[in-house]
């Protein structure tokens, strides 16, 4: 029987719901991937880590005693790149290549292998990064996320960058929204829960399938009277919840061998175990072809219903990746 490379994990993003409100521990939540039988998580270091942008001796020694008694490793660390963090102005590059310096020395210090940052960092300062991340022996990502795609014009310029340094410490980790084929249904059952006419949101949904320019859309949705409830609806069908007929599964493909880690992003997992707005189906089977030999750390970021925590959604889409790798690997 074929076996699948394809690692799951979990990040400590999907529990943030019970971090901030003190209901659950960094080891909590280790254990609950244990628990899950996965041995990867991703730390998100702005939410997790005391004394961000550093690392204490206790807390990374903390980790590692979480990582030998559960047997879960950290995987992946997610960094920052807060830009805009000057009143007065945008940090330069030299200040951006320092930032992700240090977070290349708290990642080599946790040994962890992946750190990922946003594309806020050029792909200039990508490459002039990429001796230290092979000094500290870390592998240097930036995320692509929705609205962006493996090819868009930004992405493109970073995949350039790559190819011009050559060096197998500069990759990207795709984030699976990007890939939605579906509206976001929590969205659209707020927004029509809330008073949205239900007309003109199936008419900005095939405003969008279609391939109509915002501007376009915005004047013919103005034109049907809608109301802002319904236009920034709307908006997000064209920024972090864009979808496609077609997504660029091509562009997946070209992008595999510059990304080690990958975000499992789910919204909603519906009561018959699918994801409700992308198609976990054909990603894997992009993923399983291409003989993908990488962690995808499941990334919830839906609203928790009442009576239900953010472990049982991340249970749920566990569950539902390896349904779907099993039936691949028959």
């Amino acid at each position: 029987m074929k076996m699948s490379n394809i690692k799951l994990g979990v990040t400590t993003h999907s529990y943030v719901a019970e971090w901030v409100d003190d209901k659950a521990t960094l080891e909590d939540m280790v254990r609950h991937i244990a628990d899950l039988g996965c041995d990867g998580m991703e730390i998100v270091a702005t939410s997790m880590f005391p004394d961000y942008p550093y690392v204490s001796d206790a807390y990374a020694g903390e980790i590692r005693r979480y990582a030998t008694d559960y047997g879960v490793k950290l995987v992946a660390i997610s960094g920052n790149m807060d830009r805009g963090k000057r009143y007065d102005r945008n940090l330069t590059e030299d200040e951006m290549l320092a930032i992700v310096i240090r977070d290349l020395q708290n990642a080599n210090k946790l040994e962890c292998p992946v750190l990922k940052s946003q594309f806020l960092i050029s792909p200039q300062v990508m490459q002039r990064a990429a001796k230290y991340a092979e000094y500290y022996g870390v592998k240097l990502t930036i995320e692509i996320h929705n609205p962006e795609t493996p090819t868009s014009e930004i992405m493109t310029d970073y995949y350039n960058a790559f190819e011009e340094t050559g060096s197998r410490y500069l990759g990207f980790v795709p984030d699976f929204g990007m890939f939605a084929d579906r509206p976001n249904k929590a969205d659209m059952d707020r927004a029509i829960a809330g008073g949205a006419n239900r007309d003109i949101v199936e008419t900005a949904i095939k405003l969008r399938y279609d391939g109509v320019s915002r501007e376009d859309g915005r004047k013919i949705l103005a034109e049907k009277n809608a109301t802002p409830m319904e236009m920034n609806l709307f908006e997000s069908m064209y920024g972090f919840m864009q979808f496609s007929k077609n997504p660029d599964f091509d562009g997946l493909r070209k992008i595999m061998k510059y990304s080690p880690h990958m975000h499992g992003k789910f919204i909603d997992i519906l009561e018959d175990g699918t994801e409700a707005t992308i198609p976990y189906d054909k990603i894997l089977k992009v993923l399983d072809e291409e003989n993908y030999d990488g962690y995808i750390v499941s990334e919830f970021e839906g609203q928790v219903k009442p009576g239900q925590s953010s472990f049982d959604y991340v249970r749920r889409h566990i569950a539902l990746e390896r349904k779907i790798l099993a039936g691949l690997n028959k």
